[in-house]
């Protein structure tokens, strides 16, 4: 990569590898003392070639404008100066909430100058969801979109650590709150004094996770973090100077961190941005990937899944080189249907909140349809059973990370606010993850599903995974959630909750029919004895299909529900 006294400049030098093996034994991430993105980063950039394309930015009307690293390394000087004068300082914690609008990067620029803590959090979020972030995350400041506004300042009544309330767009703020367009202008005349005073293991972020078993948690990295993603950016999703990268992600996410920001700009690469407000519409987005030329993509399966759906061979994608998938298990259909449109295989991934990329199908390795692909450089992964030993190959067991001295690059500093729940996943030196896998004789691994998920039936263990992967190849099912219901007999039974497609209604006939489709294409024994039909499945706020809802509800409603 590049010496440990310097930081990347307009390009950071990608190195070429001939194998998956190569990649292992040579790549190195050097870590530059006192690094902060923002200075380091961007502002160098903009100091050697100022109109460096950073942002293609499309609006929610579709409006089309492009940034360069002149205008984010200025406007965060304006918005670290403002924020000074009022009073937000190095540690601070400051909510995020702006959808995709390009004040998220320049606000968050201007707090990782300033030395404050950033707290992005997603549009779906309640007043109680609000509240409780608020107050369980010691926030001082909120910067919000201007729809937001009134949910946040309804939550913001019950917690007196917020002092300061910044509004992004509107006419009128509410009461006590400032303006952005007055909180930048303020900075003018203190925007060139503005140092580095937070850099490497100082705070960076807190990300709230979604809270698929339980209350969120609030995960903690540092400034080094940032260069964790130059591995996702650079060798995942194989970025080139002036590629064009699109990644799907609420910028309440880490996702957004993955893949709207360090990694690309790092690589020299443009980050394509579509602040889009309603419901995912997958013709408009392959209109404007077609339009705008797109070269690289990454989005959950289930984007990709709404994707083929369309008739794709009409969108011209040609500029299209490299697509990148993680989030969910990569179902075959969808793979093999992506294929057939474009030419192009999905490279799947595996990582965390509580970390960077960890595992990866990287260009340089074949591709196995359905497995996450092997282990990153810095990360040492090993599967463990439940005592902590490691398994052979094909056994299933816990993802764990083992721990040296030093930890991977781009690790989270642990659950701020719970140091039992840290020691609970950080132990005897190693992470635990809480997902399940196993590993094929090439060292390919393959995603089961988390710890809590699996259900043991008869002496077989089953991933819920596997079963919705078959019930999404039936017409019928758009989506389906697969969970375990107590049995006297076999100790668990498989149970799968389906959402029906268009045109199609519940029926003991549907019921058989999805029953045999799975019989048919993977073991008898996983095949879902009972089949509820519903309107939607229950998810968190990042779209997650929460199964503890769905066993807690069944744990009330089992002896009404027919077997068959």
């Amino acid at each position: 990569m590049w010496p440990a006294s310097e930081v990347p400049a307009t390009v950071m030098q990608k190195e070429s590898f001939a194998s998956y093996d190569d990649f292992i034994r040579r790549y190195r991430a050097d870590v530059p003392a006192h690094f902060n993105f923002a200075f380091d980063v961007v502002d160098r950039i903009a100091a050697e070639s100022p109109t460096r394309r950073a942002m293609i930015h499309v609006d929610d009307g579709e409006a089309r404008r492009a940034y360069d690293f002149r205008f984010f390394s200025e406007e965060s000087s304006l918005l670290a100066a403002g924020l000074a004068k009022q009073g937000m300082a190095k540690g601070d914690r400051v909510v995020l909430m702006l959808y995709r609008r390009v004040e998220f990067w320049t606000c968050l620029l201007a707090l990782h100058k300033l030395g404050a803590v950033a707290v992005p959090l997603p549009a779906k979020v309640s007043v109680k969801d609000i509240e409780y972030r608020l107050q369980f995350g010691r926030i001082k400041g909120a910067i919000i979109d201007e729809s937001m506004a009134d949910k946040v300042d309804k939550a913001r009544a019950t917690c007196p650590t917020v002092q300061l309330a910044v509004q992004v767009g509107g006419s009128r703020p509410p009461k006590g709150w400032i303006d952005f367009g007055a909180l930048r202008a303020s900075g003018q005349d203190g925007a060139g004094s503005i140092r580095k005073t937070a850099s490497g293991s100082d705070p960076l972020f807190v990300f709230f996770s979604s809270g698929t078993t339980g209350a969120p948690k609030m995960v903690q990295h540092d400034h080094n973090y940032a260069l964790g993603h130059c591995v996702t950016a650079m060798y995942w999703h194989d970025l080139r100077p002036d590629d064009i990268h699109l990644t799907i992600a609420d910028s309440g996410w880490a996702k957004a961190a993955w893949g709207k920001l360090y990694g690309q700009w790092v690589a020299g690469a443009t980050v394509f941005v579509y602040d889009f407000r309603g419901k995912f519409d997958a013709h408009k987005f392959l209109e404007l990937m077609a339009r705008h030329r797109v070269t690289t993509f990454c989005a959950p399966p289930t984007v990709y899944r709404l994707m083929i759906h369309q008739h794709l061979k009409q969108y011209d994608l040609s500029a299209l080189r490299q697509c990148t998938s993680a989030g969910e298990l990569l179902n075959r259909d969808i793979f093999d249907a992506w294929k057939k449109a474009t030419g192009l295989s999905l490279y799947e991934g595996y990582g965390q909140t509580e970390t960077t990329l960890q595992i990866a199908t990287f260009p340089f390795m074949k591709v196995k349809p359905g497995s996450m692909g092997r282990p990153c450089p810095d990360w040492d992964v090993v599967l463990l059973d439940e005592r902590d030993e490691p398994v052979p190959v094909g056994q299933e067991a816990e993802i764990c990370i083992r721990l040296g001295k030093n930890h991977p690059l781009g690790f989270f500093h642990g659950y701020d606010g719970d140091p039992e729940l840290t020691n609970s996943v950080i132990r005897n030196g190693y992470y635990h993850t809480g997902d399940k896998a196993y590993v094929d004789a090439d060292g390919y691994y393959w995603f089961l599903g988390r710890n809590d998920d699996l259900i043991k039936s008869s002496g077989y263990r089953i991933g819920p995974f596997e079963v919705e992967s078959v019930l999404a190849t039936h017409p019928a099912v758009r989506e389906s959630a697969v969970t375990g219901l107590p049995d006297a007999v076999r100790g668990q039974i498989v149970k799968a909750t389906v959402v029906l497609a268009p045109g199609y209604a519940p029926s003991e006939e549907l019921v058989q029919e999805l029953q045999d489709h799975v019989k048919s294409i993977t073991a008898g024994y996983k095949y879902p004895r009972i089949i509820e039909f519903v309107e939607e499945l229950p998810k968190t706020i990042s779209g997650k299909i929460r199964r503890a809802e769905i066993r807690a509800r069944d744990a009330l409603t089992y002896p009404t529900v027919k077997r068959s």
